[in-house]
């Protein structure tokens, strides 16, 4: 369950980079919000990747 949970944790790291990212570059899907908003949603998803990655191997 704890494997899974922190595999759950990559995919919505990797979904929210996705779009934050998307919506820095080119204004979709959020039409461009503020770009203070986008970098710290940014930060706060590659942390939460990190973290969860972090996990990961140590349950390996």
């Amino acid at each position: 369950m704890s494997k899974a949970m922190t595999i759950a944790g990559m995919v919505v790291a990797a979904l929210l980079l996705t779009l934050f990212g998307a919506d820095l570059v080119v204004g979709f899907p959020f039409g461009g919000a503020q770009s203070t908003m986008n970098i710290g949603a940014l930060v706060a998803s590659a942390l939460l990747g990190y973290l969860s990655y972090s996990t990961y191997r140590e349950l390996r």
